[in-house]
């Protein structure tokens, strides 16, 4: 089986590509998703996380306050790496258990779909990379309409992720999203059908 991973900045058109992968039968799992899943409340790691980084990130309710959290995690390098090394083992149990159930159930290939995976304990769990890129207007424009801030607001919120060339450089596929949408579902589902006759051949 072959894990794909599917990742991109902010507007630049992945959740299309991935929703072509899905249409076309390939089990998918999103790291955005788990990394939400794994603190909803009763969850095991908020103890870990009000004890890193003060009790007062748990409200009343026993939610997690994910702005004080960030705001205290991302303040300094020490606090973002103690805040991956409690919450990455538990994403990546996750993304090995869809993995696993995906081989198990006979599936030639596997998506781990995520905003974040270049850089990460994800990034191991895939055997290629495939990056979605577009033209930074377009993506301040995407991020604009869909979250209703300013462009201003849009291009520093992009300006803060990682870099595309970083993203591209360690791609195995880059799927440009320079045109319209057709064209970009056309390029996903080439994509998707080249892995998919590839793994079927390796596992004949």
């Amino acid at each position: 089986m072959i894990t794909l991973g599917i990742t991109g900045r902010s507007g630049c058109g992945k959740s299309t590509v991935t929703a072509v992968f899905a249409k076309k039968g390939v089990p998918l799992a999103d790291a955005d998703q788990i990394s939400r899943e794994i603190l909803l409340p009763d969850s095991p790691l908020l103890p870990q996380l009000a004890r890193q980084f003060g009790a007062d990130i748990l409200n009343p309710d026993g939610t997690l306050n994910r702005r004080l959290l960030a705001d205290r995690a991302f303040a300094s390098p020490e606090g973002k790496a103690a805040l991956d090394a409690i919450t990455h083992p538990e994403i990546v149990a996750r993304i090995r258990a869809a993995k696993q159930a995906a081989e198990k159930a006979g599936s030639p290939l596997f998506v781990l779909d995520g905003a974040v995976i270049v850089g990460t304990a994800a990034q191991a769990e895939c055997d290629r990379l495939a990056v979605v890129t577009a033209p930074f207007e377009t993506s301040i424009a995407r991020i604009a309409a869909r979250d209703g801030i300013s462009p201003e607001m849009a291009a520093r919120r992009l300006n803060a992720q990682t870099p595309e060339a970083v993203l591209t450089a360690r791609a195995d596929y880059i799927l440009r999203n320079d045109a319209d949408l057709e064209t970009l579902t056309a390029r996903a589902v080439s994509l998707c059908d080249a892995l998919l006759a590839e793994a079927r051949k390796d596992g004949v």
